[in-house]
């Protein structure tokens, strides 16, 4: 057999190995998942100078609670110890937060419903009248609310 006989074959596999490899990088790059988008969902928020935190879904996406993720800073100071939602007892809070931040309740937060814990006097900074609370909602890992309000006398 001759050299130039072996040309096409060798070209052949060249080839082949080529388009495989080709479909290969075509094939994983298809195959991988884009990432995940934060849900859509407005909310509303109030505070009271006894701790007290409340936060209204307003529509948009239901939220898992297990996703979430509650960061309060007051005048601009985080609070010592963030909220572990969904809890019933932590350290830093008064026990039984309400709705989807007890860890008893069942199922999504949906528009309408509120969701409220209070911060005790064993967490720094509390809420005095006047002061500014900010709280940011995470679910996923992606930011879905920052809200800004003055705390009230409650």
């Amino acid at each position: 057999m001759s050299e130039r006989a072996l040309s096409p074959v060798i070209g052949c596999l060249l080839l082949t190995a080529i388009t495989v490899a080709g479909a290969v990088i075509v094939g994983a790059a298809v195959a991988v998942e884009p990432p995940s988008t934060a849900p859509a969902a407005s909310f509303d928020a109030e505070a009271e100078a006894d701790g007290t935190v409340r936060l209204t879904h307003r529509g948009g996406a239901a939220i898992d609670p297990e996703t979430l993720r509650v960061r309060v800073r007051v005048d601009g100071e985080s609070l010592d110890t963030q909220p572990p939602v969904p809890f019933f007892s932590a350290r830093g809070f008064e026990s039984g937060p309400t709705g989807p931040f007890n860890s008893a309740r069942a199922g999504d937060w949906r528009a309408g419903e509120t969701a409220s814990f209070r911060i005790a006097g064993t967490n720094s900074p509390i809420p005095y009248a006047g002061a500014s609370v900010e709280i940011r909602l995470y679910a996923d890992g992606h930011k879905i609310a920052e809200l800004t309000v003055t705390a009230s006398v409650g």
